[in-house]
């Protein structure tokens, strides 16, 4: 006999482990560690610099570079105001540098190199913490093998603001599908570009 609970509950698990399979694939998380130098990349809200920030003010990050333009219409970039912002919260102006540039992921990184190239220097640098949104530390993580040094350690610290969205409950809420399903579709646009590296 046909048993449409089991077949209910059946679905509601295959369900559950396709999200969470998409929650795992896209995490990346590592715990704070003494760093050369953060990375902050640039976004609407300021809660990619927290982690930047507590890294600074624990001793763990002695300089932070910021990237990122965002809207063309801004009179200040993202990336500059997430430098005030952080100079008002404490961190010296000789510690923090910007990249106003970049447009996306991948410039974050392609622009970034000639920048910390020339304010730092590659050689003096082993281990970068880069901070931003949980659901983007895969493709960051994945961006910064294709194109930055590969002597590099790297450190994924996401923000754990309340306003970004959880990944483990991604599926919960209208705006945290659109993030995470819009993020997917990113990912395999570089990969089909040749884009990031890690596969």
């Amino acid at each position: 006999m046909f048993d449409q609970n089991a077949t209910k509950n059946l679905h509601i698990e295959y369900l559950n482990s396709s999200r969470l399979a998409i929650a795992n694939f896209l995490s990346l998380s590592h715990d704070p560690a003494p760093v050369d130098l953060a990375f902050v990349l640039g976004s609407p809200s300021l809660s990619n610099l927290d982690p930047a920030l507590d890294l600074y003010f624990k001793g763990y990050a002695k300089k932070i570079v910021i990237s990122g333009m965002g809207p063309k219409d801004q009179e200040v970039s993202e990336a500059e105001k997430f430098k005030i912002y952080a100079i008002q919260k404490g961190v010296s102006n000789a510690d923090i540098y910007t990249e106003s540039f970049s447009k996306n992921t991948m410039e974050n990184f392609i622009f970034s190199r000639k920048k910390i190239e020339e304010i730092i220097g590659w050689d003096n640098i082993k281990k970068v913490a880069i901070c931003g949104k949980p659901f983007h530390m895969r493709r960051a993580f994945m961006t910064a093998l294709a194109h930055w040094p590969v002597h590099i350690q790297l450190f994924m610290i996401p923000s754990r603001h309340p306003d970004d969205p959880p990944l483990d409950v991604w599926w919960e809420t209208e705006h945290g599908r659109a993030l995470v399903l819009k993020e997917l579709m990113s990912i395999g646009e570089y990969a089909l570009k040749g884009d990031i590296g890690g596969f």
